[in-house]
């Protein structure tokens, strides 16, 4: 069993009462065999049907539970004071099995109930255990469509949006191991919970592990149904055998109510998070600065190209300047291309140093966790890989390359090593780490690692990204790692080891907007890259990165484009025109330091869809009507009765003052999108 730090006498009775935490209150059945989770902040129901906490599978079959005995006691642990509920049960079909169900709430986690369960084998024969199931609810719908907006965590080669609607009829596995495809398993890991949520309220579950845990949070709403189910779900790849009088210990689980969107109960989730030790950063400034990229210039770049450009990016005001794919000879084998560098390490150092003369910073992509079949490091390190069941190697298709181990002892030296080269021997100032497979790794197989325990590396990444951070600080303390795991839902566990997110490949500039929501909920002091521009809607949205608060960055091309790039990103004087005004109020407002007002607006039920930013005692608010113009906002947050200035900084139009009332109206069209500043009129 899970051990519990400060444990005060057992209190023993036939009848304890409910756990209550702010407005979320439990209330077993009459006849034990349920529990109902209400919310007494709502009119109508959020969970519509009595729960069972969780499951246990034994040979395709769910064991039922009926409680028989109930204790309670004060608890003091990691996540602080509060008192812990414990459920006694006992099957009432099936196998003998007895099940410790423990429900606490905390004084520092209003609305919030941690759950763990034990399940102990009292049959007397080895039994065949499938998986489990935890926080299993049916949450209430309300009309009209959608019945609910969510934050749904998981990675797929869909690159699907973050934060989505509920219809009559959804469903979504949200498994956080890797999701396969075709013939490879680029995608996987993300953030273990899920999020549903009504105009009145919402409810979160997830799992509060201090490492990732391969599980699935499915979202299911069939047609017809006025509820959706979501659980926590683990299912075993293979049977685990539970010999008599074995116990089996689930992760550590909560289920959280609240109101309004997912925002708060993000932030709520990351604070639990930080008690369990996964502690998200606080940015160097460097991260914040803006950024060219010369991926404009794909693969087939020259030197001449890059260096010729570096006059025009200085011009603009960029900070820094990235090196993408193509520099090497191959993933796994890091040495220069002769086709590109003919004067090896040299014409390297040439550039990083033309970089610097140009007063940028320098940063250099890079995918660490990938090797190309036939490559000279595979061949002096075959066992480096990671393999399947089938003992094969395990496919990263972008590249046709093949999955390393981040445990495995040859990898990490050689990779630490490099990180080494890169910014002490080459001068980059920081690295991009690129790849959708970079978020989680497959179950390694491999004999010549730790094949009693597959999960191992995948529990384990984390630590791979820590060394690379750890090793580039060593060398300059104030480098910067960029982490970018191309459209995949950023794994929550990672994050502690990065300097900047990115919004990584966006589909649209509402991903660029709500991936940077839900990360400045997640990790409020992470530096947050909105990406290329040329990604955004029309290639030229800068009022989503201006307004979300995501630095600024480009790969446009000068004075022409490379003759084998498959796209033009020839910096026109139009394009050079709303870069010049986007970069001034970036480096004037210096939003992407500042901090994101949460609760004033739903991401998905208001419209237009608006988000709300402070610094310096002043108030930002970007609003976007991206479904048909509206002719007035509401702002929201301001004091009634004072008047305040209103700026439209994008544009450079004075709004004029307002007056706060219950309900204050600007009158100002919105059509595409508007970004004001908001200050207080001195009397």
């Amino acid at each position: 069993m899970k051990p519990y730090l400060a444990i005060a006498a057992l209190v023993v009775s036939a009848c304890v009462s409910a756990p209550v935490s702010g407005d979320l209150s439990v209330v077993p059945e009459e006849d034990g065999m349920a529990f109902r989770v209400e919310n007494a902040a709502t009119a109508t129901p959020l969970i519509k049907s009595a729960t069972d906490f969780g499951s246990i599978t034994v040979e395709g079959n769910k064991v039922v539970f009926k409680t028989v005995g109930t204790s309670k006691k004060s608890i003091s642990d990691k996540f602080g004071r509060g008192k812990c509920y414990i459920f006694k049960g006992e099957s009432v079909s099936g196998p003998e099995i007895t099940r410790e169900l423990k429900l606490s709430v905390y004084d520092a986690f209003p609305s919030t109930v941690v759950v763990d369960a034990v399940y102990r084998n009292r049959s007397g024969e080895e039994l065949s255990v499938d998986g489990w199931s935890m926080c299993d609810l049916q949450v209430q719908a309300e009309a009209p469509a959608p019945y609910f907006w969510s934050f749904q965590g998981q990675s797929t080669s869909a690159r699907e949006d973050w934060i989505k609607p509920v219809g009559d009829e959804f469903y979504q596995r949200n498994f956080m191991g890797m999701n396969p495809a075709d013939d490879h398993v680029d995608y996987g890991g993300g953030v273990p919970v899920v999020c549903l949520w009504r105009r009145d309220a919402g409810v979160i579950i997830g799992h509060l592990e201090p490492t990732p845990q391969i599980v699935s949070l499915p979202v299911d709403k069939k047609a017809g149904n006025d509820y959706a189910d979501i659980a926590v779900v683990k299912e075993y790849e293979e049977p685990v055998v539970l010999s008599p009088d074995g116990s089996l210990d689930t992760y550590t689980c909560f289920i959280s109510l609240y109101s309004g969107d997912c925002f708060g109960a993000l932030r709520n989730y990351a604070q639990l998070l930080d008690k369990v030790g996964v502690k998200m950063p606080e940015s160097v400034p460097e991260a914040y600065e803006t950024a060219w990229c010369a991926w404009g210039y794909e693969r087939k770049f020259t030197i001449a190209e890059i260096v010729g450009t570096l006059p025009k990016v200085k011009e603009l005001g960029f900070k820094w300047a990235t090196l993408d794919d193509g520099f090497q000879i191959a993933e796994g084998d890091w040495d220069l291309t002769p086709e590109r560098f003919p004067n090896g390490d040299a014409d390297m150092k040439y550039m990083v140093d033309e970089f610097h003369k140009y007063g940028l910073k320098a940063e250099l992509w890079w995918t660490p966790l990938a090797a190309d079949p036939g490559t000279e490091f595979l061949r002096k390190y075959p066992d480096a890989l990671i393999l399947g069941k089938d003992g094969q190697p395990r496919k990263i298709e972008w590249w046709d390359s093949w999955f390393l181990s981040p445990l495995d002892e040859d990898v990490r030296r050689e990779q630490s090593a490099l990180v080494h080269k890169f910014i002490a021997d080459y001068g980059f100032d920081g690295l991009k780490l690129d790849g959708q497979h970079l978020n989680c790794v497959s179950p390694d197989y491999n004999p010549k690692h730790h094949p009693e325990d597959p999960e191992k590396d995948f529990r384990e990444l984390p630590g791979f990204y820590k060394l690379i951070h750890d090793t580039a600080r060593a060398v300059k303390s104030h480098s910067v790692i960029q982490y970018c795991p191309c459209g995949d839902c950023f794994s929550v566990y990672n994050l502690p080891y990065i300097d900047k997110a990115v919004s990584s490949d966006p589909t649209s500039s509402w991903q660029i907007r709500t991936k940077g929501y839900v990360l400045r909920a997640l990790a409020p002091k992470l530096a947050y890259y909105g990406d290329h521009i040329e990604l955004s809607d029309n290639g030229n949205d800068y009022p989503t990165q201006l307004g979300i608060g995501a630095v600024i960055g480009t790969k446009f091309t000068w004075p022409k484009d490379n003759p084998f790039a498959e796209a033009s990103y020839l910096l026109t004087p139009e394009k050079e025109e709303l870069l010049k005004n986007a970069l001034a109020i970036y480096e004037d407002k210096q939003l992407a330091r500042g901090e994101y007002v949460p609760g004033l607006y739903d991401i998905g039920f208001d419209y237009p869809e608006t988000h709300v930013l402070t610094r310096n005692g002043k108030l930002y608010y970007a609003f976007y009507a991206t479904s048909g113009p509206v002719a007035s906002v509401e702002l929201r947050g301001l004091e009634a009765g004072k008047t305040y200035k209103v700026e439209d900084y994008y544009n450079h139009r004075d709004l004029g003052t307002v007056t706060a009332s219950d309900k204050t109206m600007l009158e100002a069209e919105v059509n595409g999108s508007l970004l004001i500043e908001v200050s207080e009129v001195a009397l």
